[in-house]
């Protein structure tokens, strides 16, 4: 039986551990709700099954337990950050929530703002920035990718070059949000390693090992040589998810102007964080009419007997996120044991199981 435990005691036990390594009380508090809010929506690989590594950067000293972000450009509508201006990165859900709010910030006077980030940390869960954005009417994109790290194959190539570079967007709509996150490879690096620690194979072919097989083997990531993600659509048609990691690389990296050509080095991300007011456009009663309209002409496309209705991106998050809320957040077994020797370093103790 998997345990569940309340929101509110898992960000605050989050929040214990990271101030007991004497993080700073906001980016500690923004960290703790994201990884939290990852868990609800169910991404369990990017929510508190990070926090352990994010503990580890810290003490370690690769981490900043304060300070903010360097302003390497600032324009009406774009600015690019440093987010390691000591050397240290940043805890990175404390600097795309920032990125975020300079975001909306510039949007509402400008129509659109766009906020560059280079050398943050991990930022986590993607999708769990966008409720607080749609919440405001606006339309928010994110795109990450990682510069110190190359486990995805160009499509027809044997060996890694790039992250899984995640994107993600939300946009309001009459009906309720819709709120997308996907990378551009199949699978993500975090269910690699899960599922090679677990001994289990992955559900499908994602993989392709060092000899250009397509495999559902985690393993072939950890030999040597290694094997190698495959981008979206796989062996056949792969040249699509490779076309996207480029483009998120020289919207991150590449706006950036640091990235992999640098040899970057450490865990973390690039990020380009960009919103949009409805407002400055068609308006935003209009932006959410023709939105809901097409979402809910999605959700009642005819489907096949016995399969269930059609859901847009985010429904299956956002309710699972509203159950989850109410009934406990149902942590991945691997999550508490992971988090044991910080614990008893740290003197923090987990909060209880709910069921």
């Amino acid at each position: 039986m998997v345990a569940r435990y309340k929101a509110d005691d898992l960000a605050g036990f989050a929040y214990a551990l990271l101030t007991k390594l004497d993080v700073a009380a906001e980016p500690a508090r923004v960290t703790a709700e994201v990884l939290v809010e990852g868990d609800l929506m169910g991404h369990t690989t990017h929510g508190l099954a990070l926090l352990a590594q994010n503990l580890a950067e810290l003490e370690a000293g690769r981490y900043a337990k304060s300070g903010s972000p360097k302003v390497l450009s600032d324009k009406p509508a774009a600015v690019v950050w440093d987010a390691a201006p000591e050397g240290a990165r940043l805890l990175g859900p404390y600097v795309a929530r920032r990125a975020f709010a300079s975001a909306a910030e510039r949007a509402r006077s400008q129509g659109t703002g766009t906020v560059v980030v280079r050398r943050s940390g991990h930022i986590a869960c993607l999708a769990a920035y966008f409720p607080q954005v749609v919440a405001q009417g606006l339309v928010g994109l994110l795109y990450s990718s990682d510069p110190t790290v190359a486990s995805v194959a160009p499509h027809g190539g044997l060996e890694g070059r790039f992250t899984p570079n995640p994107m993600a967007a939300g946009w309001p709509t009459a009906s309720g949000p819709v709120i997308m996150d996907v990378s551009t490879s199949i699978t993500t690096n975090g269910m690699v390693a899960r599922k090679n620690q677990e001994g289990a194979r992955l559900p499908g072919a994602w993989l392709k090992s060092a000899e250009g097989e397509a495999t559902d083997d985690p393993g072939v990531m950890f030999r040597k040589p290694a094997g190698a993600l495959l981008p979206l659509g796989g062996m056949d048609a792969g040249h699509k998810g490779f076309a996207m990691a480029l483009l998120i690389e020289a919207l991150t990296s590449g706006l950036g102007g640091h990235g992999r050509a640098d040899q970057a080095t450490g865990w973390g991300a690039s990020l380009f964080v960009q919103v949009i007011d409805p407002k400055a456009f068609g308006g935003g009663d209009a932006f959410q009419r023709e939105t809901g309209w097409l979402a809910d002409a999605c959700r009642t496309t005819p489907v096949k007997p016995g399969d269930g209705p059609v859901r847009v991106p985010g429904d299956g998050a956002l309710a699972r996120r509203a159950e989850q809320q109410k009934q406990g957040v149902a942590l991945h077994p691997s999550v508490m044991p992971s988090l044991k020797p910080w614990c008893d370093k740290l003197g923090v103790a987990p909060p209880p199981a709910t069921a």
